[in-house]
């Protein structure tokens, strides 16, 4: 067989080596690369060129997102439905104990006007955001976003969905600080709900709590929940503390070592509401002073009588 010529016909005119092209688009490209980086030549060329483009680019990936877009619909949809599911089950299972507490609560109140007891203060304030915390990293404060523009003054308690949180001790014009209830410098008179117990529970710095002044024999167990005595006159009784994690007797010692933990999240980032001021309980009586001069008791005193029956 005959091998095949692979030469161009002689009426084909015949253009540069491919080398030469080569060399001339890799000097070209060289050229502009060098020209855009030091006089930004191109930068207009390629502005008008991004413009030109977007609708392309925007046309090319509308399939994937509109993919993705249809994917996070349906798993969204899922979730919620999932959830809503959950939520009226929850809400089925707390009905006997929402319906009963609204019972108690009326009940409370009429015994306590039966008995001319002052009916206990309603726990309204407003919901402020935590921004950051504060700039000491030995303390345990953080910052809101209300301040003396919303009516915020400082010793106003700081509440959360699950117990307190802490209290607010500087007031800015648009900011607060508030010390949490772990911070060294923090606490709050506590009361068990088991038995009645009144104590003091103090911040650890480290996120935990420390009950103190109770005896070793104290009938305080793990597990137990404390919350707001009102004894202080800042929060109001009933609002949940803490709960014990552990406890330490020694006979060496006067008193217990009880740790707690917060119940509220005191060291997560989220909003919380700023209780209103409480109003203020009366004011304690004076001591009863001894009135100088007084009269001595001259009432008679009985006299001894003498053997033999004479006085």
């Amino acid at each position: 067989m005959a091998a095949f010529d692979h030469s161009p016909p002689p009426f084909f005119k015949q253009g540069p080596a491919p080398l030469a092209l080569l060399s001339l688009y890799v000097a070209i490209s060289i050229s502009l690369m060098v020209l855009d980086a030091k006089f930004r030549y191109l930068e207009i060329g390629r502005q008008a060129l991004a413009v030109v483009l977007q609708p392309l680019q925007q046309l090319a990936h509308s399939p994937a997102r509109g993919f993705d877009q249809a994917g996070e619909y349906f798993q969204t949809v899922g979730a919620l439905q999932d959830e809503n599911q959950r939520l009226k089950h929850a809400k089925l299972e707390v009905a006997p104990t929402l319906l009963r507490l609204q019972q108690l609560e009326a009940e409370n109140a009429r015994l306590r006007r039966l008995l001319s007891v002052h009916e206990r203060q309603p726990a309204g304030g407003q919901v402020a955001q935590i921004l950051y915390t504060a700039r000491d990293p030995f303390s345990r404060r953080v910052i809101v976003d209300k301040g003396q523009q919303d009516k915020i003054a400082a010793g106003l308690p700081v509440v959360d969905d699950a117990g307190i949180v802490g209290q607010v001790t500087r007031v800015y014009p648009f900011l607060s600080e508030v010390t949490l209830i772990t911070d060294k410098g923090q606490a709050v008179p506590v009361q068990i709900v088991r038995n009645g117990l009144r104590s003091v529970v103090f911040g650890l710095g480290n996120g935990q709590l420390e009950l103190r002044f109770m005896p070793v024999n104290a009938d305080v167990q793990e597990g137990d929940l404390l919350v707001t005595s009102g004894l202080d006159g800042i929060f109001q009784p009933g609002f949940p503390v803490a709960r014990v994690l552990g406890i330490e007797r020694e006979s060496s010692y006067s008193f217990a070592r009880i740790l707690c933990a917060p119940v509220a999240g005191v060291e997560n980032f989220g909003e919380v509401m700023v209780l209103a001021a409480r109003t203020p309980p009366a004011p304690r009586p004076e001591p009863a002073e001894a009135v100088e001069g007084a009269p001595e008791d001259k009432a008679p005193k009985a006299r001894k009588k003498r053997p033999g029956g004479r006085n």
